[in-house]
């Protein structure tokens, strides 16, 4: 640690040091139609191996691929997240991309991000699956100054990148939103796949019934 030496000049206070270090705060994007179980465990293992202050799931409004899928209102989306991290302290939801709607463009909600946030260092979390993905993002020269890309690794994707990106084990289960809402609009059962009061928001709500 670098030695810091303060010249204190007679009559003059001086403003004593912080020790505090900064923020670190993990984003998790996605669509989250609806969050499940992997979602959670792949925020929180983040958390947990990295030392983040927390973790925020951050869904997004309109995504920027060409295959826009459909998806439910995002106040349905925002609830059920809200719903899956209210028992875990480090998990939280960032709404910042549904408040201000349109096209969800990583760069810019990131921008924002740090201009609200100036002393907190972001991590943004993306699945090895993405990583070949990350030359087609939007000003992704720029991005990789704003943020700390953490990779998840996965089995049959490389994690050769010319980017700077930490990478992380988590154990895989092979879950998806898509499969969850097909089996609900099948009638089959879903428990186990996404936290019980998740499961009983979609019932209550009558959601994804119309899936097929």
């Amino acid at each position: 640690m670098q030695k810091v030496t303060i010249d204190v000049v007679p009559n003059v206070k001086v403003a004593p040091l912080n020790p505090k270090r900064r923020k670190q705060v993990g984003i998790l994007g996605g669509n989250f139609n609806p969050v499940h179980l992997m979602h959670l465990i792949i925020a929180d293992q983040v958390g947990q191996l990295l030392g983040l202050d927390e973790v925020r799931l951050m869904p997004e409004y309109l995504p920027p691929h060409v295959d826009a899928k459909k998806t439910i209102a995002p106040e349905h989306r925002l609830a059920m997240l809200e719903l899956a991290v209210a028992d875990n302290p480090r998990l939280k939801v960032e709404d910042i991309e549904i408040k201000r709607q349109g096209v969800s463009y990583t760069i810019e909600t990131m921008k924002l991000l740090k201009e609200q946030n100036p002393d907190v260092d972001f991590y943004f979390i993306i699945g090895g699956d993405m990583v070949a993905y990350l030359p087609k993002w939007r000003q992704i020269d720029e991005l990789i100054d704003l943020v700390q890309f953490v990779g998840v690794k996965r089995p049959n994707y490389s994690q050769e990148t010319p980017y700077p990106i930490i990478w992380v084990d988590i154990p895989q289960m092979d879950l998806s939103s898509s499969e969850i809402r097909k089996k609900i609009a099948q009638g089959c059962s879903v428990r186990y796949f996404l936290p019980d009061p998740v499961l009983n928001y979609i019932l209550e709500k009558g959601l994804y019934l119309d899936e097929i």
